[in-house]
């Protein structure tokens, strides 16, 4: 497997937000995918017209008609969902799976209807709570698991030591080697900071840190590499169906002091969180890591702290 080389992608959530921004960014660059979403009607429009029209338009002497996307809807909280959706996307794959990019997730991040005084902990969250562990957390893990038998590398066919992460002789190289498979776990910059009332979400996308780089040392002995991405605030209220159909840009509803509160002097695009996984794909020597997108927002001290 080259940079260069088209590689086979499992892309969950894939149908809308940052999800559909990430399937836009690696469809164009010529990568074959496979994208899982509950939302079958943004699902459908997504891999039928939305991704078509793209490559029309970045790249008109193409052949759109080359089958390199297919689909499946799956609720992520059902475990024999995921394996369907896995042993069907192996299948569109020829039974090969070289990246798995776990997106879906429960986005709002505060209790209720999503805004910060809706609700707290003390009201009645308990099936929230459950929800946001059971598709940011558990369905991850469960994907990454399903994912195992088509994404080793050929030359783990003989298992290493399973109790240790440390390279045996015969399998340690110091040629330079392909990137090789690899797990990217979208998480959050919400992930190491909280407003109040965002327990199920900043608790999951915590959670999601811990999983990625113990599934970076465990994935060790079958050559796949394990690593995170946190995005800040990523305007993709445009990334839909029907905001296609409204012809509505990027941040057209952001105001000028959410912009000037980044370093960067912007809120963030899809394209920012497509243009890092893309880097962790070809990232050989990068595992166990976790890669902050957020414009530096971050890195500033509140004045009255």
């Amino acid at each position: 497997m080259s940079t260069s080389s088209s590689r086979n992608i499992i892309l969950t959530g894939g149908a809308r937000g940052i999800g559909r921004a990430i399937a836009r960014h690696l469809y164009l660059a010529g990568h074959k995918l496979f994208l899982i979403d509950v939302d079958e009607e943004e699902l459908n429009y997504t891999v039928t017209k939305h991704l078509p029209a793209a490559l029309a338009q970045a790249q008109p002497q193409s052949n759109s008609s080359e089958d390199r996307v297919s689909s499946c809807t799956a609720d992520l909280r059902k475990p024999s969902a995921i394996q369907e959706a896995i042993e069907s996307a192996a299948k569109f794959f020829g039974n090969r799976i070289d990246v798995l990019i776990n997106n879906a997730g429960i986005a709002k991040a505060h209790w209720g209807n999503g805004e910060p005084g809706d609700k707290t902990m003390e009201d009645d969250v308990i099936e929230e709570w459950q929800a946001y562990v059971e598709t940011n957390l558990t369905a991850p893990f469960i994907l990454s698991k399903a994912c195992l038998p088509y994404m080793k590398c050929k030359s783990t066919d003989t298992p290493r030591n399973p109790g240790s992460a440390v390279l045996s002789e015969e399998v340690s190289s110091r040629e330079r080697p392909e990137p090789g498979p690899c797990i990217i776990n979208i998480s959050s910059f919400r992930a190491r900071q909280s407003q109040a009332n965002c327990e199920g979400y900043g608790s999951t996308k915590a959670g999601l840190l811990g999983l990625t780089h113990a599934m970076a040392v465990s994935g060790a002995q079958w050559g796949i590499r394990s690593n995170a991405i946190l995005p800040g605030y990523i305007e993709v209220k445009h990334e839909c169906k029907e905001a296609d159909e409204q012809g509505k840009k990027w941040a057209e509803n952001v105001g000028e002091e959410r912009h000037r509160a980044h370093l960067v002097g912007r809120v963030g695009y899809g394209e920012d969180i497509a243009k890092a996984v893309e880097y962790l794909m070809d990232a050989g020597f990068v595992t166990g890591e976790q890669i902050t997108v957020d414009g530096g927002v971050n890195k500033i001290k509140f004045e009255s702290a």
